[in-house]
C-alpha cells in the first residue's frame, strides 16, 4: 500500500525577458505576479510597459514519477537546483504541479523550512494548536501532545510570546517539534536542520528515526549523506528536475559522490546558500581539488596514503593577508575529526588578484569511511572570506588490506584514527 505515488510530476515557470539597453531582466512570475506587474508599470513606468517582452518555460520538475510505500524512509539527494525542494512543495500542497498528478494518503507534516505554516503574530501555544487543526486534529489530541512538544522544542519560557519575536533557532525547534509530535502519516522535511545547534541536530534526528519505526512514512531532503545513510534504507537522486536514480541508498549515494567529484566549485558556485557557503565574500575559493601524489582525482584514496589539497582562491576586495583551514568531519555525526591550518601569505593583495597553494597530508591514517570536507578562507577566528561546507564531495577512505596486515579490523568502526596502544605490566 503506498503513501506517495507521483505519476510524471511536472512544475514549469515562465522565465520573462524584458529588453533594458544591453541588459536582460529575468524574473519568475506567476499569474498573479504577472497581474500585479501589469497594473503597476502600465501607470509608473509605461515606456517598460509597452515594450517587447519575450519569455520561456523553466521547468523545475519535469515528468517525475516514483511510489513511496507505508512506512518507508526515504531519502532525497542531489545539487542545488536540482528540484528537491520544489518536489516537496508540492507534495506538500504548498504549490499546484504544472502538470501530472500526486497522490497522498495520510495527513502530512511539512517542515519545509523555518517557520513554515507559522504566524508571527501568534503566540508559540496559538500556532501550536493551529497547526494541529490544519493537521486535522481534534482539540483533545493537541492536548495530549502539547507538553511534549513544549519539552522538546525548549522553548517552554516564550511559550506566550508571538514567534515574531523569536530567533530562527527557536522557531525553528517550535516548528519542527509540532511537525513531528502531532502524528501525521507522512513527515516531510526539508534540510532545515542546519539552522539548529549541534545537540539539537542530533534530538531532531533520533526523533525522525523514532518515527520512521513508529511505521510512518518519511521523506527527507539533506546534503548530509551519512545521515541521509542512517535514516534512508532507501534513496533519490535528482537532477535537473528530473529523478535519475532510485534505489538502495549506499549505492545511489556512491554514484553521487563520483558525479560531485569530477565537479569544480568556483568563486561563484552557491554564494547566496548560507548553509553551504558564508563569509564576507572579499576572497573566495575559485577551485578545490583532493588528489593523491600523481596528481589524480581518484573516487576512493587507501588508508595512509598521501592526500594533496589543491586549492585556488580569488581577490574581490583588497585584504591584508589569507590563513587557510581544513577540516575533516565524522560522516557519521558531523563533528570535527581534525583539522589542518596554515598562513598562507601575510602580504597585502589587490582585487583582482588570484593565486594557487597546496596543503599536503602525508599520511591520512583515517579508518575506511567517509568524512565530510569543510573549507576556511579568513584572517581571523571572526572574519572569514569564504567558507565551504558540503558543496564538496566527501573524502572516501577505504583500505584492500587485511585486518592481519593492518592489526586491527577495518570492518568495526571503533574510532577514526589507527592509534597504536599497550598494556602496560604493573607487576
Amino acid at each position: 500500500m503506498f503513501s506517495i505515488r507521483a505519476h510524471n510530476l511536472s512544475k514549469a515557470y515562465r522565465i520573462y525577458h524584458t529588453a533594458t539597453g544591453d541588459r536582460q531582466l529575468h524574473t519568475y512570475r506567476t499569474l498573479r505576479e504577472d497581474i500585479m506587474w501589469i497594473a503597476k508599470t502600465a501607470v509608473t513606468r509605461p515606456s517598460d510597459f509597452f515594450q517587447k517582452r519575450t519569455s520561456e518555460m523553466f521547468y523545475a520538475l519535469r515528468d517525475v514519477s516514483f511510489e513511496i510505500g507505508q512506512g518507508e524512509v526515504v531519502g532525497i539527494i542531489g545539487r542545488n537546483g536540482a528540484g528537491k525542494s520544489t518536489l516537496l512543495k508540492v507534495l506538500s500542497r504548498i504549490t499546484e504541479p504544472s502538470g501530472g498528478s500526486a497522490e497522498i494518503r495520510g495527513r502530512v507534516g511539512s517542515l519545509l523550512e523555518v517557520g513554515t505554516g507559522f504566524s508571527g503574530e501568534l503566540t508559540g501555544r496559538e500556532n501550536i494548536y493551529m497547526n494541529g487543526s490544519i493537521l486535522g486534529m481534534r482539540r483533545k489530541e493537541i492536548q495530549r501532545h502539547f507538553d511534549e512538544i513544549v519539552a522538546f522544542s525548549e522553548v517552554e519560557q516564550f511559550i506566550d510570546t508571538p514567534v515574531k519575536r523569536y530567533s530562527s533557532g527557536m522557531y525553528m525547534r517550535l516548528a519542527f517539534a509540532v511537525a513531528a509530535h502531532l502524528e501525521p502519516e507522512i513527515l516531510i522535511v526539508d534540510e532545515v536542520l542546519a539552522v539548529g545547534d549541534l545537540a539539537f541536530q542530533k534530538k531532531c534526528l533520533g526523533k525522525m528515526d523514532d518515527v520512521s519505526k513508529q511505521g510512518r512514512t518519511v521523506l527527507f531532503v539533506s546534503h548530509n549523506m551519512q545521515t541521509i545513510r542512517a535514516l534512508c534504507p532507501r534513496c533519490i537522486l535528482m537532477k535537473q528536475g528530473k529523478v535519475v536514480l532510485d534505489g538502495d541508498t549506499n549505492t545511489v549515494i556512491d554514484i553521487y559522490n563520483r558525479e560531485v567529484s569530477q565537479s569544480d566549485v568556483d568563486a561563484r558556485t552557491a554564494i547566496t546558500d548560507s548553509r553551504l557557503r558564508r563569509g564576507s565574500g572579499e576572497v573566495r575559493f575559485s577551485g578545490i581539488h583532493v588528489k593523491d601524489v600523481a596528481g589524480n582525482k581518484p573516487t576512493f584514496f587507501e588508508m595512509g596514503s598521501t592526500l594533496r589539497f589543491e586549492l585556488s582562491y580569488e581577490v574581490f576586495a583588497p585584504v591584508q593577508g589569507i590563513s587557510a583551514t581544513i577540516v575533516l568531519k565524522s560522516g557519521r555525526s558531523g563533528e570535527m575529526v581534525t583539522s589542518v591550518k596554515h598562513v598562507v601569505t601575510e602580504r597585502r593583495l589587490a582585487a583582482g588578484e588570484t593565486g594557487t597553494f597546496v596543503i599536503e597530508l602525508p599520511k591520512a591514517n583515517l579508518r575506511p569511511g567517509e568524512y565530510p570536507l569543510y573549507f576556511w578562507l579568513g584572517k581571523s577566528t571572526n572574519h572569514p572570506y569564504d567558507v565551504v561546507d558540503g558543496l564538496t564531495a566527501p573524502l572516501m577512505i577505504q583500505t584492500e588490506k587485511s585486518a592481519d596486515e593492518l592489526s586491527f579490523d577495518p570492518s568495526k568502526p571503533f574510532g577514526i584514527f589507527d592509534i597504536e596502544s599497550y598494556l602496560k605490566d604493573e607487576g
